[in-house]
């Protein structure tokens, strides 16, 4: 149902989320971002208390492995979330429920997470790990080309009609999104060129 990243850059400290899916809307219910703190994906059966709570742990000091569990040790439908979180300090924690419909997945590396759940295939995740692994500049731009890396390996079985993307600087703040369009990942692009 959708695929999305949640990574930091190094260099500037800027913390982003990106991500597509097959329904539309997706900018109001899956990325949550805050700069020094996190960025946080919600999705599967989406829960967007997991992106206004994790923020709030985070920010309270907690890690993400353990913001994670503590939400989830209260819900009692988990087995049906998909949750990717990164802080600050490029430690991150992922849960993939039981219940989130296949293929479905997570890959974490160093300094992003990706993660997806009804997609066409596991080559979507991998193609989207790579490519944030072996590109370069800003985040925005990178988390625009593992967008399109995940779209053009398979994406959504269904078809993606939102798609947004949000980063978080020190002092300014990308948030784009396209809803309800045949193809969002590419106007995104057109959005990313005039920045």
């Amino acid at each position: 149902m959708t695929f999305s990243i949640v990574a930091r850059c190094v260099e500037t400290r800027s913390l982003g989320v990106a991500t597509a899916t097959g329904r539309a809307n997706v900018r109001k219910r899956v990325p949550y971002v805050e700069f020094n703190v996190g960025a946080i994906a919600t999705q599967g059966f989406t829960a967007t208390i997991y992106g206004i709570n994790g923020l709030k742990l985070l920010r309270n000091g907690l890690t993400p492995k353990r913001a994670l569990e503590k939400m989830l040790s209260t819900d009692k439908e988990r087995e049906k979330r998909q949750v990717i979180i990164i802080d600050r300090f490029g430690q991150s924690a992922a849960f993939t429920g039981r219940d989130v419909l296949p293929w479905k997945g997570h890959i974490m590396g160093k300094n992003y997470i990706v993660a997806g759940n009804m997609l066409a295939n596991l080559k979507v995740l991998e193609s989207m790990a790579k490519t944030f692994e072996e590109s370069c500049g800003s985040l925005a731009r990178r988390l625009l080309n593992v967008l399109e890396a995940g779209e053009k390996a398979g994406g959504d079985k269904r078809g993606t009609v939102s798609a947004a993307l949000i980063v978080a600087e020190k002092d300014s703040r990308i948030d784009l999104k396209v809803d309800i369009h045949l193809n969002p990942i590419k106007e995104l692009r057109k959005f990313i060129e005039q920045i």
